[in-house]
Order: structure tokens, then sequence, then C-alpha cells
């Protein structure tokens, strides 16, 4: 592209923001349910679910679905998937490891075990859809990693063959360029591999409303804008203040994946990294002849900084992904939830892969922390005697993960020897990160050494390397 028009080009990518608003596109649907009451008293309880998003929600509903008599509240600390679970980009997976490559590196002795029990779990979550009427939107499309690059098209080859060798290949098939470009047109795509089975797209505000409707109608007490203060052992169980009251109950389960947990010794195993994406306004039909993608599968590239894109139920494109932001200190603020230099840069990779779509204007821009771990799939454990439980550390890959993630701590708090708690996954947990300055260099040091690695045919530095064998990593 001649410098001239490479400037008319970043223009008009720039002026496709001008009118995006600064708020998660999923959030703003009409179909939002009423804000339930703050606790204000004290109130008693078999179990106690502390968090009102993916995790805490699957865990009150699952608790119900295996006891209708067990009496369990559940506390938000302000609504009902208003933080991670509800503005994400809905790619729903049937992985529990942060995908294929990651399981088979970390557990490779469990991983035919593991996929059996993510795909069991995410036909689990579509029955559990259509048995409660949650309409979200659920589209068992798939999804087609692509390559972007000439080296990463042979890597999706090779990865494809391992993957038959090893005969975890059931439903996958690779995609030459011609291939992946018939599926989805864009002139950046090298080759795919698409999982035809494995993922399902979803509106993921819509499946968080969902669920918590759910839980009333099975009895469940939702408390929104209540954020629970402490926890304290008290007698045989525990109790957790809240501003206006407090809760005793038999077990807790902790459902908070990026806020503090309640228990100080779990927090050094997650970081938080604010991930950021844009929403463009529905495509014409002229439009979305343009680039095919009749399948409606999700898409994700190879890149260690990586996009997802998807389409929406009303023909929208939501692209995200690429930089992933840590700030000093592991600090969480609001004003972190607004870039505009990330919305400018994603606006211009996003007509780079789809120069057909010029002239499409975005109308929505945001951004929001989640949580990592040095693994990139979620720990659990147990505290205070088995009487509370965690999950955490989805790293991305939670809307489907959470789900197993609350039958793993309802295992726990039961004291029930299962399929689930007899996996290494759960038995063991990740390294924790490095107190400050430390953790903060080590994670810039990362990032910058794999932007390098992109930018040079996937050749990965001695940093990199030392991480791999040391089982440390840095995703979002």
């Amino acid at each position: 592209m001649a410098p001239s028009a490479m400037s008319r080009g970043k223009d008009n990518w720039i002026a496709s923001l001008s009118e995006a608003q600064p708020v998660p596109y999923w959030l703003e649907d009409p179909g939002k349910p009423p804000v339930e009451p703050a606790l204000t008293g004290s109130e008693t309880c078999d179990l106690l679910v502390v968090g009102g998003g993916y995790s805490g929600l699957w865990s009150a509903l699952n608790a119900k679905e295996r006891d209708p008599q067990r009496d369990v509240v559940l506390l938000e600390g302000r609504e009902v998937g208003w933080a991670a679970s509800g503005r994400n980009g809905g790619f729903c997976a049937a992985s529990l490891t942060h995908g294929l490559p990651n399981g088979l590196t970390r557990w490779p002795d469990e991983i035919h075990q593991l996929q059996k029990l993510g795909e069991r779990n995410l036909d689990e979550i579509e029955a559990a859809i259509a048995r409660h009427g949650i309409d979200c939107d659920f589209e068992r499309t798939g999804e087609i990693d692509v390559a972007t690059e000439t080296y990463q098209a042979w890597e999706l080859r090779d990865w494809h063959r391992e993957l038959e060798e090893k005969g975890l290949a059931d439903g996958i098939e690779f995609l030459d360029a011609d291939a992946v470009r018939e599926q989805v047109a864009s002139p950046t795509f090298e080759a795919g591999l698409w999982d035809r089975r494995g993922v399902a797209m979803l509106h993921p505000a819509k499946l968080a409303w969902g669920l918590k409707q759910a839980c009333i109608r099975l009895g469940v007490r939702v408390y929104e804008h209540t954020p629970a203060l402490s926890l304290k052992q008290y007698g045989a169980g525990m109790t957790v203040r809240t501003p206006y009251g407090s809760v005793r109950a038999r077990r807790v389960a902790l459902g908070t994946n990026i806020f503090p947990s309640l228990l100080r010794r779990v927090r050094s195993y997650t970081v938080p990294v604010y991930d950021y994406a844009l929403m463009t306004e529905p495509l014409s039909a002229d439009q979305l002849a343009s680039i095919g993608w009749k399948n409606r599968q999700g898409l994700g590239d190879s890149a260690n900084q990586f996009h997802y894109f998807r389409l929406s139920a009303d023909n929208r494109i939501l692209w995200g992904g690429y930089d992933a932001v840590h700030h000093y200190g592991g600090r969480v603020r609001a004003e972190y939830d607004d870039r505009p230099e990330t919305y400018a840069k994603l606006a211009g990779h996003f007509f780079t892969c789809f120069p057909q779509l010029e002239g499409v204007r975005f109308t929505h821009a945001w951004g929001g922390a989640i949580d990592t771990c040095s693994r990139f799939s979620a720990f659990f454990g147990t505290a205070h005697q088995g009487k509370v439980a965690y999950a955490a550390g989805y790293t991305g890959l939670g809307v489907g993960a959470t789900r197993f993630g609350a039958d793993v701590m309802l295992d726990l708090l039961d004291g029930e020897r299962t399929e689930r708690t007899e996996l290494e996954m759960v038995r063991k947990k990740p390294l924790p990160f490095p107190p400050e300055p430390f953790a903060w260099t080590g994670i810039a040091l990362t990032k910058w050494s794999l932007a390098r690695a992109d930018a040079q045919g996937g050749r990965r530095n001695l940093w990199l390397r030392a991480m791999d064998r040391l089982g440390l990593g840095f995703d979002s």
C-alpha cells in the first residue's frame, strides 16, 4: 500500500470509531431482568455462593438441581453478569484446559479424559439452556483457528497431524487457504483448523441473566449490590459479613475470580489482565455476502497476540483481543475499562482482515479485567476444613469451563471423590505469580517476547523457552 493510501486508510479506520459508545454491547440488551434487592439483616443457609458471574450462577443452579432441598443463597457485589461474564466474546468452548495444546503439554496422561469431560460439559450446558428456557442466542457453530502467516499455516498442518496420531482429531478439520477463505473471505487467511462441534456462540449477558432467573425459580435467594466483606469460621460453619448484614452457612463456594479472594492465600495465583473488544453496526446483506461466513463459526487467529471475532445474532461482528494489558500491582480500576489507543489499533487490524468492509462503523468499544494464572486454566481448592471451596484462573476461556468448575467446587464441598476431583488438574495448583516488582517485570518481558516472536516467524527467544520449561506463562 502506498504511503498516501495507508494514511487515508488509517484516517478512515479511526473515523469508524467516532460514534462508538464505551460500553459493552451485550449489557445494553433490553431483556435485562430487574435487579434483586440488597441483603439487609442476617441470613442462614446450607450453601452460600459468593459471586454472581458464571462461576457462582452455575454453582447455585447445579447445587439446587443436585438437591432441591438444599437452601442456597447467592451474593453479588454489583449486578449479576456485569463483569467478565457479561462482556466477553461469547465463545463457549468444550475445552477445560484453555485449548488442546495447553492441555496436552500440561496433562498428557489425562488429556483424553479431559476432552471427554469437556465435551460432556458443553452438552450439559446446551441441555441446561434448553431445560430452563434460557434465550441466549446459543449456536453450536464451532470455531476456526486461522493462520495469517505462512509459518502459522505449516504449524496448523503439523498440529493437525499430531492430533490425528494421538487420536484427538475427531471433529477437527484442516483447511488450506482456499478452503478457509471459502468459509470466511479474508485475504489474510492462509489456513485454518475447524473444530466443528467443540465451540458454541452465545449472548454472554443473556446467559448470565437466564441463569439468574433459573436460580430464582428453583428457590435460590439472590442478593445484588451486596459485596462480601469478610469470611470467618463460625461454629461448625462459616459467616460472611456484608455492608448491611451477614450470612451464616454450612458451606461456602467462592466464585469471585478476578476480584480479590476472601481467602488471602489464593490471591497470588492470579493476576488481572485487561482485554478489549469492538462491535460493528449490523452488516447489510451485501456486506455479509462479501465475506461469506455462512456457517457463522467463531474465529481466532494463531498469533501469540491474537484476535477473536464472531457474528452476533443480528449480524454484527465482534472483534477483540490482541492487547492484553496488565497494570503494575495488579490494579483493577474502572478507568482502565476504556482504552482508545487499543480501539484504534483493533480497528486498523479489523479493516486489514476485511478490507471489503471499509466504511462499516463501530457502535460499541469496551474493555475489562479477566483473571489469568500461570497455567492458563482453572485451579481449585478448599479451606477451613473443607467448608469453603474456590475455583479461579480461567484465563479468558471461562464461559464453558465455569460450569465444570462449579461442579468441582460442589464435589469438594460435599466431600465426594469423583472423576473430576481425582484429576491431576484439580488436585494440583499452578505456580503463583511473584510479588511486585517482579510480577510486572516478568509479565512485561513476556509480552515483549511474544510480540517479537510474532514478528520473527514464531521463533521463541531464550526467555520464552525458559518460561516454557518452567510451565509459566501469561495470556488472556
